[in-house]
């Protein structure tokens, strides 16, 4: 077998294997993520027990915090618990906190730029083209670290009960990451997690994951 039929050969079998990996890719079903971690001490029979949602003032008038906790509601169901009416005393008092500062970290990719010996453009991606070289040799572009903005998106959720002087008896914590500052989309996502399983087991740390609908099928 010749040099250059040796480098065909072992390009097609890299152009192979990266076609498979882009129809995995393409096939694979969108997923969300998020990390829970909860504490509990439930008590029994509270089905059809009543909640009411902890607002202050400023929380009253800001929309933002209005659709948040229209979330919470929507996935509270899962507890057997119910909204208290207007001005009526609940069993217990739901709490929230949410945020979704800032952060950086470091991902690997593809060096653009790279050049292989001699001064040969090898250009970016995974195949080398054969800029003159007899048969041509294939060089893998270095991997290098570069930052990247993410967002740490969190819902905090902390249940007291009344009938036992204000005592806690669940709080839970579920953080995703994004690219994306829109905390409005995560939301659902994260108030569906903070009661996922429902109520769990005390000191509990899992990974949660949601299947995303597909789009454009």
């Amino acid at each position: 077998m010749t040099l250059s039929s040796t480098v065909f050969s072992l390009r097609a079998v890299r152009f192979a294997a990266l076609g498979l990996a882009l129809l995995a890719t393409g096939c694979a079903a969108p997923s969300w993520s998020a990390k829970l971690t909860r504490y509990q001490h439930w008590p029994a029979n509270t089905n059809g027990e009543t909640y009411r949602l902890a607002v202050t003032d400023a929380q009253r008038s800001n929309l933002e915090f209005q659709s948040f906790s229209d979330s919470v509601r929507a996935a509270i169901g899962v507890t057997g618990l119910v909204e208290a009416q207007a001005g009526a005393p609940a069993r217990f008092v739901v709490e929230m906190d949410y945020g979704n500062p800032q952060e950086q970290t470091w991902v690997p990719q593809y060096a653009d730029g790279f050049y292989g010996p001699m001064g040969w453009g090898m250009g970016r991606g995974y195949y080398a083209p054969n800029d003159g070289w007899a048969g041509g040799f294939f060089y893998s572009p270095p991997i290098v670290n570069v930052p990247v903005t993410i967002y740490r998106n969190y819902l905090n959720v902390v249940i007291k009960d009344t009938r036992n002087q204000q005592a806690e008896v669940y709080r839970a914590s579920a953080v995703s990451y994004s690219q994306s500052e829109n905390l409005a989309v995560q939301m659902p996502y994260l108030s569906q997690a903070i009661f996922d399983g429902f109520p769990g087991n005390n000191g509990q740390v899992i990974d949660i994951e949601y299947q995303l609908p597909k789009h454009g099928r």
